[in-house]
């Protein structure tokens, strides 16, 4: 922490005076939190909660990484931004709202996709790392940057309706390598743009993180070093696992291998690669291909293996609804039609009915690429997103 610490004004006293009169902040932590920094991994579901918390609570500088913009979709969650919002950098909404709630704060804009490259030049100027990120690839990164860093790394993640938080990367506690060496197979974990999530979910996961972050840099109360706590909305549950340090772990273990960043999509099995046993041309159909075989009136059976909440929302004219866990079972159904497009949302899980179909037989069998959301893009914009 920066020993040149400043000092509070007279309004700086009135807005954080709640903290003052508490002896665990006080003056003395008050001043630790105007000096540090904290750098959110995202202004989405998890970044929102966190920024705005951090800001609130007089964290002097707050960096924040993200690249995209503000859509309808973001709104049931991302309560940073507004409706106005919608089409704007969500940088620049972040900035605005944060500095609207406390003027005393910096705001450090990073519009780059975080990667390999440019994190560990990111990361090194913050005290704590928060990580609001939605995916396998940059989760590892942000873990091995903060380890290698030797940055504390405050976790979290949504999906539906449970959310788990931990402190990863601190100097006696694990990393997230510790608790999933592996990630698991692509496609297997939907996201949350697939699975839905509770947008009230990522509030009390991430007001947890923000939370953390502040304890990290007062140095009060017990952080969730060596402990990962999981938040069950539905029964309103939290329980709690107990975690220690691998010593084998590649990255933060007693010898570790990996000392330097790596190419994340690849570890985690991201690199675009053939359907098994199939060549990979002919298997993905665009849009535009399929638009002009329906004009065509040709004869193609399109096959749509989203849930039923989500076919009810919209749907191509003429799809077949079978959810992906239902397709094994009602392959009969599809027999005689041997010239076949599936689509989902957004063509992950129709990759993995592709890869069902052609096994089964159905060697004609092609994935919509980019789903029903590329259909309504830029075929029939009449339709509603989700």
């Amino acid at each position: 922490m920066n020993e040149n610490t400043p000092t509070l004004t007279n309004e700086e006293v009135a807005r954080y005076s709640r903290h003052l009169i508490m002896p665990e902040v006080g003056m003395e932590g008050q001043l630790k939190l105007k000096a540090a920094s904290v750098v959110c991994i995202g202004a989405g579901g998890l970044g929102s909660p966190v920024a705005l918390y951090l800001a609130a609570a007089g964290v002097g500088r707050i960096g924040i990484v993200d690249f995209d913009v503000v859509d309808y979709s973001n709104l049931q969650r991302q309560i940073i931004h507004g409706t106005p919002d919608v089409g704007r950098k969500k940088l620049d909404s972040a900035a605005d709202r944060l500095k609207s709630i406390n003027p005393e704060v910096k705001v450090v804009q990073y519009e780059v996709a975080l990667s390999s490259d440019n994190a560990l030049e990111i990361l090194e100027g913050y005290d704590v790392v928060v990580d609001g990120t939605d995916n396998f690839p940059t989760r590892y990164l942000v873990n091995d940057a903060c380890v290698l860093l030797g940055k504390p790394n405050v976790y979290g993640s949504i999906f539906r309706f449970e959310g788990q938080a931990s402190v990863f990367a601190t100097t006696d506690g694990p990393c997230y390598r510790c608790l999933y060496p592996e990630p698991p197979p692509p496609g297997l974990v939907p996201s949350c743009a697939e699975g839905g999530v509770l947008g009230i979910l990522p509030g009390v996961i991430g007001t947890i993180q923000a939370t953390e972050a502040v304890k990290l840099i007062i140095g009060v109360g017990e952080p969730l070093v060596n402990r990962f706590m999981i938040y069950d909305a539905l029964r309103m549950r939290f329980r709690e696992l107990k975690l220690r340090k691998d010593p084998e772990c590649p990255v933060c273990g007693e010898n570790p291998t990996i000392q330097q960043l790596i190419d994340y999509d690849q570890f985690c099995g991201l690199t675009p690669t053939a359907i098994q046993g199939e060549a990979s041309e002919g298997v993905d159909a665009t849009v535009e291909e399929l638009k002009a075989r329906l004009d065509h009136q040709d004869d193609i059976f399109i096959l749509d293996v989203r849930e039923p909440q989500e076919y009810q929302i919209c749907q191509i004219p003429g799809s077949k609804l079978i959810p992906l866990g239902d397709l094994p079972k009602r392959l009969s159904e599809l027999e005689g039609h041997d010239e076949m497009v599936v689509h989902c949302k957004s063509g992950v899980r129709s990759a993995k009915a592709v890869r069902l179909l052609r096994e089964a037989g159905f060697k004609k069998a092609q994935n919509l690429s980019g789903g029903i959301m590329a259909w309504i893009e830029r075929i029939d914009p009449s339709l509603p997103k989700y």
